[in-house]
């Protein structure tokens, strides 16, 4: 009876395996130093001109593009409909790159790409403007506390 059990184990080992990996679409994001509309635009090129990928699709407003891409070293067979999209979130700009049925490394170069293409368009980001801190008060200088009421009176 042990040995007719093996084959169920296996079998419902191996579901619950392939249950428990995640798909193959991944999505890699970054940090962008620059502009939303300086971002999206050197995408744009980076894109159509640096590559030279058919861009499909885009909207300058929402920020987004998509693009047939194809893997270095693959035909035009394995091209696969790709999407990048510029958005401003917290304060800054963040750039989200997704190649369906890629591996994650594709995606990573394809962002590291378009950093570097922004670095060498634009030069160095902007200085991150800080928030002006209020100057700390000396004690001496220190406003006294309000005297305090007169006791009330019988």
């Amino acid at each position: 009876m042990a040995d007719s059990a093996k084959p169920w184990f296996t079998v419902l080992s191996a579901l619950c395996v392939l249950g428990l990996t995640a798909p193959a679409d991944a999505r890699v994001d970054a940090s962008s130093p620059y502009s939303k509309a300086q971002t999206y635009s050197g995408a744009l090129r980076y894109v159509r001109v640096g590559l030279g990928y058919e861009v499909v699709e885009k909207d300058p407003d929402a920020a987004y593009l998509i693009f047939k891409y194809s893997a270095p070293g693959g035909g035009k067979d394995s091209s696969v409909t790709g999407t990048l999209e510029v958005v401003e979130a917290g304060g800054g700009v963040r750039l989200f790159v997704n190649l369906p049925r890629m591996p994650e490394y594709q995606e990573r170069m394809f962002r590291d790409g378009l950093l570097k293409k922004l670095r060498d368009e634009y030069g160095a980001p902007p200085p991150i403007a800080k928030k002006p801190v209020a100057p700390a008060v000396p004690p001496d200088k220190a406003q006294p506390d309000p005297p305090a009421p007169p006791p009330a009176g019988d």
